[in-house]
């Protein structure tokens, strides 16, 4: 149970050590979730990429209270759970919430729980780029690490929610 709780706990948001992403890769992210959806990407997919992007924003915000000295308690877990709940807006006239079966368990809808996915993701590599380059003395293994992880990792989950959509 102590291992459960302990795995849980590591990936709740925390502020990072270093920039998590590159602006431009932000920008490209955010430019390309609206050219999917015109291609007829599946809404999952987009809200993936959506939930990265918001929970990139949110690393942002943090670094940007860091500068300002900025601290309060919880500071870090309400704003990231605040990024990721903009997708709220997208609710407000933009998307019909549409719940439908999710690989046949779980009904919801496939903008939210892309979203869910792709900011747990978007979490987790962020952690586990941290915990690599701790291992290996301080240096990435190789020139955009940090970028390559999270993408590769939500291009695979796009693959995947592809076959299951």
């Amino acid at each position: 149970m102590r291992k459960i709780i302990a795995a849980i706990a590591a990936l709740l948001p925390m502020s990072a050590i270093a920039n998590p992403a590159c602006p431009v890769c932000t920008i490209a992210i955010g430019a390309g979730l609206d050219i999917a959806r015109r291609l007829g990407v599946p809404d999952s997919v987009v809200g993936l990429w959506a939930g990265a992007l918001l929970t990139l924003l949110g690393y942002w915000t943090l670094k940007f209270m860091d500068k300002r000295n900025w601290h309060f308690w919880g500071r870090d877990v309400i704003v990231i759970l605040a990024s990721i709940a903009m997708v709220g807006f997208v609710y407000m006239g933009v998307v019909e919430y549409n719940p439908t079966l999710i690989c046949g368990g779980l009904i919801m809808d496939p903008v939210l729980f892309g979203t869910l996915c792709g900011a747990f993701i978007f979490i987790f590599t962020s952690k586990l780029y941290q915990w690599m380059k701790k291992k290996n003395g301080g240096h990435a293994h190789f020139p955009f690490e940090k970028v390559v992880l999270p993408v590769a990792a939500l291009a695979l989950a796009s693959w995947a929610m592809m076959l299951c959509f």
